[in-house]
């Protein structure tokens, strides 16, 4: 594992242990082409929940973003993560990029979810296959309500292909789905639609 491009590219990533299902290159570097292509990488704020290895957070600071938080409830595994990013703090790339920022919590997601910190730009969620649907749209819910996520913020959900799609928060949509292999990714952001128009909708 490592990371594919940006200010850091090539830098090894850590993983804990056999049980962990980090992001593959491929479906990582289609995710990557897509928020490159929307340009909502650059300056961004970053939330990395169920951080893992941290791959999907690092590779967002690594091509443009300013602020990254990794949020792990393993200890170990978030040992790892902070080894990873003092590794990168003491490189080049990092002094040439002055003003980013790194830290990982160890928390449970959903705790920090609901928690009101941010807002972020961009939320980055690669939760365990295991997590039911009814979780799965909590966590959203508490991300849009408590104002973790930012009001233009971009929320990229990865689930198996084989679980039920979850449901966007209210005022929220399901943007876009893509399938990779066993991993969906659902890119969630806010309805573009007013109000009234979608209360015209409820109303039909």
């Amino acid at each position: 594992m490592h990371v594919i491009s940006g200010r850091f590219k090539g830098a090894p990533l850590a993983s804990p242990n056999a049980n962990t299902r980090p992001t593959t290159d491929r479906t990582k570097e289609a995710i990557f082409s897509r928020l490159d292509a929307w340009d909502v990488i650059a300056d961004a704020r970053v939330l990395d929940l169920y951080a893992g290895t941290g791959a999907l957070g690092i590779e967002a600071l690594s091509r443009g973003a300013r602020e990254l938080v990794c949020v792990e409830s393993d200890g170990r595994t978030a040992t790892l993560i902070a080894k990873t990013l003092t590794t990168l703090k003491h490189g080049r790339a990092w002094a040439a990029a002055p003003g980013i920022t790194a830290r990982v919590i160890r928390a449970k997601a959903e705790r920090y979810a609901a928690a009101g910190s941010g807002p972020f730009d961009l939320i980055l969620i690669d939760p365990p296959y295991a997590l039911s649907t009814d979780d799965c749209d909590r966590l959203l819910a508490d991300l849009a309500s408590s104002g973790t996520a930012a009001d233009d913020a971009l929320i990229v959900l990865e689930r198996s292909v084989r679980s039920e799609e979850p449901s966007a928060p209210a005022g929220w949509v399901i943007g876009e789905r893509r399938d990779y292999g066993e991993t969906a990714v659902y890119y969630i952001e806010r309805d573009a639609r007013s109000d009234s128009e979608r209360d015209g909708e409820l109303g039909e």
